[in-house]
């Protein structure tokens, strides 16, 4: 018995910041921010929306895929770093919001990672024979803790949220592995140092802008790719299979340049990856279940073919899956 996709959905905010925008808040062009991260625009969510209100959209659609009610739900699990308060869950507002009364919820906080490590988590459920319908959703609103003068982070990130659904199932379809990793002594090259326990809110963390996103671009850069390739590496051994084997790649987009260079140490051809960035920009734990869910309605993946996942966000936490379709 393992975890089977059931489902998938996906939102995005309607405004769009486009990459000449920023040209009006730092010193930069479209051509400098596409040529080295590969975004054209990202989106934005408006004034009176919260993370959780994007879950629930993505939700919706995937239960309407699935062609499953709320109250079929046994849990929710929500990653995200963005959530609408600091307690309580994110979890726990979309299952009020979408009516999900016989489900158990909570978040899950492994940033870019957060959907990999929800949909590993939710296949242990299912395997234990706990959880017979589970909801994962990858939500983030970065850009309001975006610090809109670091041209280095600002042309980055965007809002939206990916959901996918998981049931059990006997047959080949379905998560093969997951494989997860964590190194917490690179915590600081990617975090938001003000706002909690060790820096908690002041005058200084707003002066400072310190409860805003803080990057070592480079240092994230070599981690990620390093860190990706090997995690890819070991799900293949683990099943005896090859990058070859793998029919489509859905990845974290973070920067095309990082996808870019694990695709070429593993061999693998770009075209087997789908691509979304040049949309969406990084869109932390959303960008995995949305890249999935577009590939999804497009039509793209055939049942049987192996899907390789891979992502990595800060902690540093990142991991790999296979999935049958």
């Amino acid at each position: 018995m393992h975890a089977r996709i059931a489902g998938t959905g996906s939102y995005a905010p309607k405004t769009v910041v486009r990459n000449v925008d920023l040209e009006k808040l730092v010193e930069t062009s479209d051509a400098w921010i596409a040529e080295r991260t590969g975004i054209r625009e990202r989106r934005k969510a408006d004034p009176d929306e919260a993370t959780s209100d994007m879950c629930v959209k993505a939700a919706r659609q995937a239960l309407e895929m699935a062609g499953w009610t709320a109250a079929d739900l046994d849990l929710i699990i929500v990653g995200t770093i963005s959530p609408d308060y600091p307690f309580p869950s994110c979890a726990v507002l979309v299952q009020s919001k979408l009516g999900a009364k016989n489900a158990f919820a909570f978040d899950l906080s492994a940033a870019c990672a957060g959907s990999l490590f929800g949909l590993s988590m939710a296949d242990k459920f299912i395997r234990a024979g706990t959880v017979k319908k589970a909801l994962i959703v990858g939500a983030e609103l970065l850009t309001r803790i975006t610090n809109w003068s670091d041209r280095n982070t600002c042309v980055l990130f965007g809002d939206g949220a990916g959901a996918m659904l998981v049931e059990p199932t006997d047959g080949p379809a379905g998560l093969i592995s997951a494989h997860l990793f964590t190194d917490g002594d690179a915590a600081k090259i990617l975090y938001q140092p003000g706002g909690g326990s060790a820096e908690p809110c002041s005058q200084k963390v707003l002066d400072e802008k310190l409860a805003t996103i803080h990057m070592e671009g480079k240092e994230v850069y070599k981690f990620a790719v390093r860190s990706l390739v090997q995690a890819m590496e070991t799900a293949l051994a683990a099943n005896g299979m090859r990058a070859g084997d793998l029919h489509h790649i859905i990845a974290h987009q973070a920067n095309l340049r990082i996808i870019e260079a694990v695709c070429k140490r593993l061999d693998v051809p770009m075209r087997k990856v789908w691509l979304n960035l040049e949309k969406y920009g990084n869109t932390s734990s959303a960008s995995l279940p949305t890249t999935l869910d577009e590939a999804n309605r497009a039509g793209i993946l055939k049942p049987g073919e192996l899907i390789g996942m891979m992502a990595i966000g800060a902690g540093m936490a990142w991991g790999s899956a296979i999935v049958r379709w």
